[in-house]
């Protein structure tokens, strides 16, 4: 079952449409590419020492590959090299024959000029966007009409893969790695709003997009529907309402009107899960829980409570004054009005903190009760 069938049945008129699709969209991407290079130098601020020298703004820094490159790099797409499949496409694990470099590979489903313009926004947001806490994009094809996207390979799959239906078998995630990948998700976060220019709203934060390296170490990844953010006097930018249910920060659901602070309640819904190990959305809880953020409203009213929503599988092995800290980050993230959650920048810095708070579960007994946290609930770590 592949991604490219091939078009025997198609009429020729099907061909020479998909084919003049294809033409454009290459053109689209060349000429993007070059406007957003020239446009000020590099997208990215601080990477302004790496700007292309004269001549060279007419290039994207991905590589190009062919389709007949990347189908023996996955031996023509074969069953055993599926690592995943997403909402735009099936990816693979690859080897480049030209470097012999491990790669993962994302073949585009075929679903029209939409998935063009997913690919060309991809293509161009990480070709110009670089932080240690976004995931490299290596190179593209855009071959006839194939549209296929090339990644480093990210060893430990998905932060999903580590939260949810795990098998019996499986590691649980430690408080400390927990924090540890939370704290790098925000920095990414951080570096698109804060230090591309213009910023950049990712718009698909989840914990299927947030990709682990050795040592668990997050990259996010999957730009297909990031937008750059308002400037100017501008407050918001109204677009299509995207993304993912259970995610998508109300207001933005509700009006279409987008901002950096609809990033922050997608983030925020993220630490939800990494501290409670619960879904997004989970329909098969009781009724009342099957929305995350729904359940954990009124458990953020009384911190007694706060210890009933550390994920289970942590055994109680979690320092009680950073978990009541976790979780006032995530209740601030989550309000329903966005001018009342705070600037990824805070939430970076109250992150990076509970960080490099290590809990030693060899010096500390697991918690067995709700303990109230000494000197009462935990104090807001930023301002407004």
């Amino acid at each position: 079952m592949g991604c490219f069938p091939c078009s025997g049945k198609s009429s020729e008129k099907q061909e020479k449409k998909r084919g003049d699709q294809a033409k454009a969209a290459q053109e689209k991407l060349g000429s993007a590419a070059a406007v957003g290079l020239k446009r000020d130098g590099p997208l990215n601020r601080s990477d302004r020492k790496e700007a292309p020298r004269s001549g060279e703004s007419e290039h994207i820094a991905a590589q190009t590959f062919t389709f007949r490159e990347l189908a023996a790099a996955t031996k023509n797409f074969r069953a055993d090299c599926l690592l995943g499949e997403g909402g735009f496409g099936r990816v693979y694990k690859g080897r480049l024959e030209s470097t012999s470099q491990i790669v993962a590979i994302k073949q585009l489903d075929r679903n029209g000029l939409q998935g063009n313009r997913e690919f060309l926004v991809e293509v161009l947001m990480l070709s110009l966007l670089h932080h240690p806490n976004l995931v490299n994009l290596i190179g593209y094809c855009a071959d006839g009409d194939q549209r296929l996207l090339v990644y480093e390979f990210m060893p430990l799959g998905s932060l999903e893969d580590h939260l949810h239906d795990l098998p019996s078998e499986k590691k649980r995630l430690d408080w400390n790695t927990r924090m540890k990948i939370a704290a790098g998700a925000a920095k990414g976060l951080e570096y698109l709003h804060d230090k591309a220019n213009p910023p950049v709203i990712y718009r698909d934060l989840k914990c299927s997009n947030i990709l682990l390296g050795e040592g668990h170490f997050p990259k996010l990844s999957d730009f297909g529907l990031a937008k750059l953010g308002p400037v100017g006097d501008k407050t918001h930018v109204s677009t299509r309402v995207m993304g993912t249910y259970g995610y998508c920060a109300p207001e933005y659901a509700m009006t279409g009107q987008l901002t950096l602070k609809s990033d922050v309640y997608s983030f925020g819904v993220v630490l939800l899960e990494i501290i409670t190990g619960r879904k997004a959305i989970d329909n098969s809880r009781a009724a009342g829980e099957h929305n995350l953020v729904a359940w954990a409203r009124p458990l953020f009213k009384d911190r007694r409570k706060f210890s009933q929503m550390a994920d289970p599988s942590l055994r109680g092995q979690y320092p009680v004054r950073c978990l009541y800290q976790a979780l006032a980050v995530a209740a601030m993230c989550v309000q329903e009005d966005p001018t009342m959650r705070p600037l990824i920048a805070d939430v970076v810095t109250a992150l990076s903190y509970l960080a490099s708070q290590k809990y030693d579960s060899e010096a500390h007994p697991p918690q067995t009760s709700h303990p109230a946290m000494a000197g009462g609930t935990p104090p807001r770590p930023w301002k407004d």
